[in-house]
């Protein structure tokens, strides 16, 4: 875990918005600081534009593999914007959390106006590539940056509603996915994807409430109406709605008739092994801070993702 006692003395919170407010560099130590404040570890989550992609059975058509492969790369500027807005207004908030206080802005490791040109940046090539990909995409792509902007200075501080508008970034990458190629979303998994989303999430928040302890409502106005049992409650409603509504989408006629395989009930396993698995690893080990980091490195949730990834395109496409 990041240690504040890792911050350089001269970047200390006094020193570092002097020179922010006089608009000096500290100086900005790029390329590294860039690297990390864009959260390239993050853009695993964008791999849910892709989802449309395999479950429509395209993924060997070669136009659609290539807009969706643009798809992708749209959102994952999209959500690096976003995560750099969210440590600009953040950064006062993250110096005094032990996990978030190495982070570029907290540290004093690049100015506030070099992370603002880069936010921006990114956000207009993503909307050209946007543009690229049809209005519809474009729509969804200005929807995300809206509920980016939306979260970062309103919804993160709101009860309950910070975890909602975090489901809702999910439920339009699943929505982009089928837009950039030209094919419906199936409700099924704009479900389970809202509800998977919720549960990220509160993991995320329980995460929080114990590793700030009595400094959490200092940390985020929302965290001081949760607690650890609330979130529990909840986490167990969507965990098991993640499980059980993808169990009967695996067993649905519908679906049956749609995708040509009666079979998809064979991934229900390692679906139900990775909730587990998540479950044990916040409860047991305290983890679930950093959804992507945690998928990297914990070797049997990572596996039980790459064989459920693995036997869904065995069953769609042979």
């Amino acid at each position: 875990m990041p240690s504040c006692d890792r911050v350089p003395r001269p970047c200390t919170k006094d020193l570092v918005d002097a020179a922010h407010e006089l608009d000096l560099r500290i100086p900005d130590r790029t390329p590294a600081a860039i690297y990390r404040l864009m959260r390239p570890h993050q853009w695993l989550k964008n791999g849910l534009v892709l989802a449309a992609l395999v479950f429509s059975q395209r993924l060997f058509v070669a136009r659609d593999a290539m807009l969706a492969s643009v798809a992708f790369i749209a959102f994952c500027a999209l959500s690096s914007a976003g995560y750099i807005l969210n440590d600009i207004i953040d950064r006062e908030a993250d110096r005094l959390n032990p996990e978030k206080c190495d982070r570029p802005l907290a540290r004093g490791d690049l100015s506030i106006s070099t992370a603002r040109a880069i936010a921006i940046a990114l956000a207009a090539t993503a909307l050209i590539l946007s543009l690229l990909l049809g209005p519809r995409f474009l729509a969804i792509a200005l929807a995300y940056l809206a509920l980016q902007v939306t979260y970062s200075i309103w919804a993160k501080g709101q009860v309950v509603i910070d975890v909602i508008a975090i489901a809702i970034g999910f439920v339009l990458r699943a929505f982009a996915g089928g837009v950039a190629i030209g094919v419906a979303v199936s409700p099924w998994l704009v479900f389970i994807t809202f509800v998977l989303a919720m549960f990220l999430g509160l993991a995320r928040r329980r995460h929080e409430l114990i590793a700030l302890g009595e400094a959490a409502g200092a940390h985020r106005g929302a965290l001081s109406h949760y607690s650890v049992r609330l979130i529990d409650q909840m986490i167990s409603i969507v965990a098991g709605a993640t499980l059980v509504g993808y169990m009967i989408y695996t067993a649905s006629a519908e679906v049956e008739a749609k995708l040509g395989t009666e079979h998809l009930y064979l991934t229900v396993p390692f679906v139900a092994f990775g909730i587990l698995r998540y479950l044990y690893l916040i409860d047991q080990r305290n983890e679930g801070g950093d959804p992507a980091r945690l998928l990297m490195r914990d070797r049997p949730l990572m596996l039980a993702v790459v064989l459920w990834i693995l036997t869904d395109i065995v069953l769609l496409y042979f």
